[in-house]
């Protein structure tokens, strides 16, 4: 029983399968608040970019009707 108990700790030791999940899951908590962080900047940039982006279409548009 005991020799069984020690072959299967042995075993689990050496097994890695179970890495990859905790690393994507550490992964995605960085990304998550690095989000949470920055992204009403982000939203300001890209609110003032497409602003910007329909002004500049709307003048060519205009310009070329007339």
């Amino acid at each position: 029983m005991l020799t069984s108990l020690r072959k299967f700790a042995r075993k689990s030791l050496k097994n890695n399968r179970g890495q990859g999940a905790t690393e994507y899951i550490l992964l995605v908590a960085v990304v998550v608040g690095i989000v949470m962080m920055f992204g009403p900047k982000i939203k300001e940039k890209l609110s003032a970019t497409t602003e910007k982006l329909g002004s500049s279409i709307d003048s060519s548009v205009s310009d070329s009707v007339k």
